[in-house]
C-alpha cells in the first residue's frame, strides 16, 4: 500500500515560520543557476559533480523572498530588468533515491508586477543549506512557456 503526503502546497504557505534576525544570524551561500530562454536547466546537467556555467553566488538567508532575489538577479543582469520579465524559481536537490538531481517548481515572479509567489521564501518551499536554485528567465517580448506556473487552465 502506497502512503501519500496529505500536507497541501496552502499548509505549507500557512506554517509560521521562525523569524530570522539578519543581524546575528550567518548568511548561507546559495548558488543560483539561470537561464535566459525560459526554461529551467535540465536535471542532469547537475549530475556527477557537474553545474552549469551561468552560475551566481548570492549570500543570503532561509527568509530570503523570491521577490528579493529576483531584484538581486536583475542587479547583475540589466536586460532582466524589463517590465514584464518572467522568473520562474526552481530548487535542485539530490535524489535521496540516487545519483541524480532533481526539480521543484517553487514560483513565479514578474518585474514590474505584483504576484502571488513574491513573498514565498526559501524556508516556506524546504529550500536545505547545499541545494541549487535554478531560475528561468522569459524577456517580455517572448510569451512564457507551458511548463510554468503562469499557464491558464
Amino acid at each position: 500500500m502506497a502512503l501519500e503526503s496529505r500536507i497541501t502546497q496552502e499548509e505549507i504557505k500557512k506554517e509560521p515560520e521562525k523569524p530570522i534576525d539578519r543581524e546575528k544570524t550567518c548568511p548561507l551561500l546559495l548558488r543560483v543557476f539561470t537561464t535566459n530562454n525560459g526554461r529551467h536547466h535540465r536535471a542532469d546537467e547537475f549530475a556527477r559533480g557537474n553545474v552549469p556555467s551561468s552560475e551566481l553566488q548570492i549570500y543570503t538567508w532561509m527568509d530570503a523572498t523570491l521577490k528579493e532575489l529576483t531584484s538581486l538577479v536583475k542587479e547583475v543582469y540589466p536586460e532582466a530588468r524589463k517590465k514584464g520579465t518572467h522568473f520562474s524559481f526552481a530548487i535542485v536537490f539530490p535524489d535521496p533515491r540516487g545519483k541524480a538531481y532533481r526539480l521543484k517548481d517553487i514560483g513565479t515572479t514578474i518585474s514590474g508586477r505584483k504576484g502571488a509567489d513574491d513573498s514565498m521564501t526559501l524556508q516556506s518551499q524546504r529550500f536545505q543549506i547545499g541545494d541549487y536554485l535554478d531560475i528561468a528567465i522569459t524577456p517580455p517580448n517572448r510569451a512564457p512557456p507551458l511548463n510554468t506556473r503562469m499557464r491558464p487552465f
